[in-house]
């Protein structure tokens, strides 16, 4: 295939990561290394920086400040959640984005993000393909869900699995201090998949994890949830209990009483409160010392304890998105192709095209879950467990992390 110049542009979506910005580093540093890419660019707050012809001139950066993108939680370049219609329905956005796309020769368009990131991306593709506009696209994954279809695992997981597998650790360690008993109910993460979840059972690994563990892959019953901790408070004198937020059911209703009627632009439910609605159960029902804690946002970002192993991967999914790209490829995402065996972990990145990954989730594998439904097995532990090694050496200043401090030049609007 010949050789295809113009300038690229790099978008974030989504829910932030501790990695995220390590995957953008990968695109960046990749593309502006890469001669027939003329220019790279840096949309604001994803897809919308496009719409509103607000973008930053990547090449403006010092080379080594971009460096602390690898270390940096959080999406340097600014998020949204900006859903696209059918262009079929509506194409208004679509005609707006080619307008910008030819403003700028932009021939290269890497999209990073989750489910909802990839519907963006396929979408986009789909449409310049049949305006016969030639943009190579590529997604670049990234979710702490870990639910993208077509993908061993995302960046973003790991660093959240350690950080809530290291904080159950710590929450058993104060839960155990006193010589009276206390339920301990965390709520973790995890809308329609209990990645997340799962991770708690990491922290078993030291003998500092959760008695029970709960997932949106089972059916919950609340009679069961009650009798399950009234067994181990009675057999231990205490009770850590690890549930996804999204625990459901079986008519699919979620348990959360804070579900809100408010929703993200993809029509996402917001959810929160579990914990403290089930500790109040819990007390009412057994009598005991209960605390709820809701892990909440802190679990997305925590960049202070993240997996070397993560920002490692997440720094080559945005390379080898370019690469992909300037060799000849469009409308595909990259992918991890990963082995756990006896010669130990390897991850190598593939190719899915984008129709199998957009609005697709990937959930536990029921096997992976005892039968009970309130824990996981070998499997998950197995899984999870390469993902989180390694410790990256982190820049600080004054004893606190220093994270990247972009210039952010805006293009000149003509």
């Amino acid at each position: 295939m010949s050789e295809l110049k113009g300038a690229c542009i790099i978008g974030q979506s989504g829910g932030p990561t501790a990695v995220i910005n390590a995957s953008a580093l990968g695109v960046i540093r990749t593309a502006l290394d890469t001669p027939c890419i003329t220019r790279v660019l840096g949309a604001a707050h994803g897809i919308k920086g496009v719409l509103e012809d607000k973008l930053y001139d990547m090449d403006q950066e010092f080379a080594e400040e971009l460096e602390y993108l690898k270390y940096t939680p959080s999406s340097a370049l600014g998020s949204c959640r900006y859903k696209l219609a059918d262009p079929e329905v509506d194409d208004t956005d679509y005609k707006r984005i080619l307008e910008i796309f030819k403003k700028y020769d932009v021939r290269y368009f890497f999209y990073n993000g989750g489910n909802d990131s990839m519907d963006t991306c396929n979408k986009i593709s789909k449409y310049m393909q049949g305006v016969g506009y030639e943009c190579r696209i590529i997604g670049v994954p990234k979710t702490i869900d870990n639910d993208l279809n077509g993908t061993d695992h995302c960046p973003g997981f790991a660093s959240a699995a350690k950080y809530i597998a290291t904080s159950c650790a710590e929450i058993w360690q104060d839960a155990h201090v006193y010589d009276t008993g206390m339920v301990t109910i965390i709520e973790i993460m995890g809308r329609h998949a209990g990645w997340l979840a799962g991770s708690a059972a990491l922290a078993s690994l030291s003998g500092c994890g959760p008695d029970l563990v709960y997932l949106p892959e089972t059916d919950f019953d609340m009679d069961q949830f009650i009798q399950d901790v009234t067994d181990t408070y009675k057999k231990n004198g205490n009770c850590i209990v690890a549930v996804s937020e999204g625990i459901h059911y079986a008519d699919g209703t979620f348990v959360s009483e804070a579900k809100t009627s408010s929703t993200d632009g993809f029509g996402h439910a917001q959810l929160g409160g579990l914990a403290t609605m089930l500790a109040d159960i819990v007390k009412q029902k057994t009598g005991a010392k209960v605390r709820g804690i809701e892990l909440s946002l802190l679990q997305r970002c925590g960049s202070h304890i993240a997996s070397k192993t993560d920002i490692d991967e997440a720094f080559l999914a945005g390379k080898a998105a370019v690469e992909a790209a300037v060799s000849g490829t469009t409308d595909k995402m990259v992918a991890f192709e990963c082995s756990r065996g006896v010669d130990g972990y390897t991850c190598k990145t593939v190719l899915q095209p984008l129709d199998i990954v957009a609005n697709f989730e990937k959930k536990v594998p029921r096997e992976w879950i005892n039968a009970a439904g309130n824990g996981v097995e070998q499997p998950f532990i197995d899984y999870a467990l390469p993902l989180i090694q390694g410790e990256p050496e982190r820049p600080t200043e004054n004893s606190l992390p220093r994270f990247v401090r972009l210039k952010k030049v805006l293009t000149c609007k003509d």
